[in-house]
């Protein structure tokens, strides 16, 4: 009796599926335990073999989840020579293993599982009535909402920008002061106008009239 079996594909590779066969397959996001269908691409069952698109969609092949497993640790190694280069790095494969539970050729295609659509916003009736309000008496239609209020003042003026200060406005440096004399120069030139004009000290002046008092008061007496 001839063998019965699949080829299926998972992550973009493909595997030889028989029943009781276990597939180390990349890592799939279901949790352990649960089942899986994989996606024929061959089916081999006696002498038939199938390899046509229409017929393969009537191929099952279930497998159940065992256990999420890493694969082996790979070394890398970089280098340059004459150039100092070297770089280590390592790479460990994230793995799923595969117990293949039924492998078989389907008498018609599986039914295709309904999607679950988000249920649409629900109309309202036309039988509806709509509703009034309390206060003023005026009827709502269905659907409709208020407009929002424009709030009044929300926008600011531009603020006005000062003139900025003339450059004449500067204030004006300081005024320099004058050197003082020295006192040696002042001296020199009181002597040099005593010399020239030839006016007499004030001490004789004082002392003729002094004499002139003191023979005044002699007369007298």
């Amino acid at each position: 009796m001839a063998e019965t079996y699949a080829i299926v594909e998972s992550g973009g590779k493909q595997y030889r599926a028989e029943k009781g066969t276990v597939l180390v397959v990349d890592r799939l996001p279901e949790d352990e335990g649960a089942k899986v269908s994989l996606r024929a691409v061959m089916f081999s069952g006696g002498d038939d073999v199938v390899a046509n698109g229409g017929d393969l969609e009537k191929v099952k092949v279930e497998a159940k989840v065992a256990e999420h497993v890493r694969g082996e640790k790979l070394r890398i190694f970089k280098y340059k020579p004459k150039k100092g280069y070297r770089r280590r790095a390592g790479h460990r494969s994230e793995l799923t293993k595969l117990e293949v539970t039924e492998v078989k050729m389907l008498s018609r295609k599986p039914a295709a599982k309904a999607e679950s659509k988000p249920k649409a916003d629900e109309k309202p009736k036309a039988d509806e009535k709509p509703e009034a309000d309390a206060e003023s008496g005026t009827a709502k239609a269905p659907g409709t909402a208020k407009a929002p209020a424009k709030k009044a003042g929300t926008r600011r003026k531009p603020a006005t920008k000062k003139p900025a200060a003339k450059a004449g406005t500067a204030k004006k440096p300081a005024a320099k002061k004058e050197p003082a004399k020295k006192a040696g120069t002042a001296k020199s030139s009181g002597r040099t106008k005593s010399s020239g004009g030839g006016s007499k000290p004030s001490g004789s002046s004082s002392k003729t009239s002094e004499k002139s008092t003191k023979n005044s008061e002699k007369k007298e007496s």
